[in-house]
């Protein structure tokens, strides 16, 4: 009877045990992701001091306005979540989308890419900066680029949610995470849990 009972705690726990969602990690990299001192420019030519953006979970992406592959289906994605955030985008949670073209991508092209995406909401930031800036900004993230004759960047579709103190809570394959698993991780990075 012990053993049985021992059996069916273990059927009942493993119910209960979190299993990953499709295309969500958790966070490889625990380093500061919104850094002191550096400061870029926003699509309308604001700028933005990166530690300005702490104090609320922030989503973050990499694309480049010139991208005719990946770029548009990651802020299609991006444009899902925001969709579903509603109303707390801007002022519980904040999207950053951070080009990985700044000799190509300044405020304008970056404001025209955001509009021709449908990528306006409030709360939706595309940051850009110089090359050495951007680089700084890969460099935290980890992330390479290669870039092929025809002038298209390869880079990865990943996405990171960093919670109010600016540290990656989880990382996602950009084109495979549901947006409603964003936006749960996003409500449990929030509320501190």
């Amino acid at each position: 009877m012990l053993a049985a009972a021992a059996f069916a705690f273990l059927i009942a726990s493993a119910g209960c045990a979190h299993r990953e969602a499709p295309g969500s990690y958790p966070a490889a990299n625990r380093a500061q992701c919104l850094p002191k001192n550096l400061v870029l420019l926003d699509q309308s030519g604001k700028k933005v001091p990166l530690d300005s953006l702490r104090g609320t979970p922030v989503l973050v992406d990499f694309i480049y306005a010139n991208c005719t592959s990946t770029c548009p289906m990651m802020t299609q994605k991006m444009a899902a979540i925001a969709k579903l955030l509603g109303p707390e985008l801007g002022g519980k949670v904040k999207i950053v989308s951070f080009t990985i073209d700044p000799d190509h991508d300044g405020p304008a092209e970056l404001a025209k890419y955001a509009d021709r995406m449908g990528a306006s909401d409030p709360g939706w930031i595309f940051l850009t900066g110089t090359p050495a800036q951007i680089a700084q900004v890969l460099a935290i993230y980890g992330l390479k680029l290669s870039h092929s004759p025809d002038g298209s960047i390869m880079h990865m579709t990943a996405a990171y949610l960093l919670g109010p103190d600016g540290r990656q809570v989880r990382q996602y394959s950009g084109l495979d995470v549901s947006a409603q698993t964003v936006v749960s991780d996003i409500d449990r990075a929030g509320s501190g849990a």
